[in-house]
Order: C-alpha cells, then sequence, then structure tokens
C-alpha cells in the first residue's frame, strides 16, 4: 500500500491494518517453513507495509506529521469516490 493513501487514515485504521499484516506474515511464514509459498516476493512486500505502517504511526506520535481524523478520513474518501 502506498503511504499517501495510508496517511488518509486513522490510526485505529493503521492499527488494524499493521494487526492482518503482521498475521498474514505469520502465516507466509510458515507456509514458507513447509515449503508451500508459491510467491516469496509477498513477504518482502508485506514487511515493508509494516514498516511504512509503523513509521506513519511514530511520525503522529512525535508530531511530525500528524494523521487524519475520522472525520477528515471520511471526508476524504468520500471525494476520492467521485
Amino acid at each position: 500500500m502506498k503511504k499517501e493513501q495510508l496517511r488518509e487514515l486513522t490510526r485505529d485504521e493503521l492499527l488494524q491494518r499493521r494487526s492482518e499484516a503482521e498475521q498474514e506474515s505469520f502465516n507466509l511464514r510458515l507456509q514458507k517453513g513447509t515449503k508451500e509459498l508459491d510467491n516469496p516476493l509477498k513477504l518482502r512486500v508485506l514487511r515493508r507495509d509494516i514498516s511504512r505502517i509503523n513509521t506513519i504511526l511514530r511520525e503522529d506520535e512525535l508530531k511530525i506529521r500528524p494523521l487524519a481524523k475520522k472525520d477528515e478520513a471520511v471526508v476524504t474518501a468520500n471525494k476520492k469516490q467521485e
């Protein structure tokens, strides 16, 4: 996922995405261990997505670049659909 798209999400949505990516990464590592992994590039992409999300969350924590609030995220999503 692109960092611009991630920046439009709220903190709760980012935490949810990170949790889903970590779970998927765990499942892919299990598949890798049993030699059933079809696309090893997927692991690298997931690892980078998790890092991107962590960076954005940390920037918000340090007040470097604040995240979108819940109302702002809804407005932004509606504009993109039009």
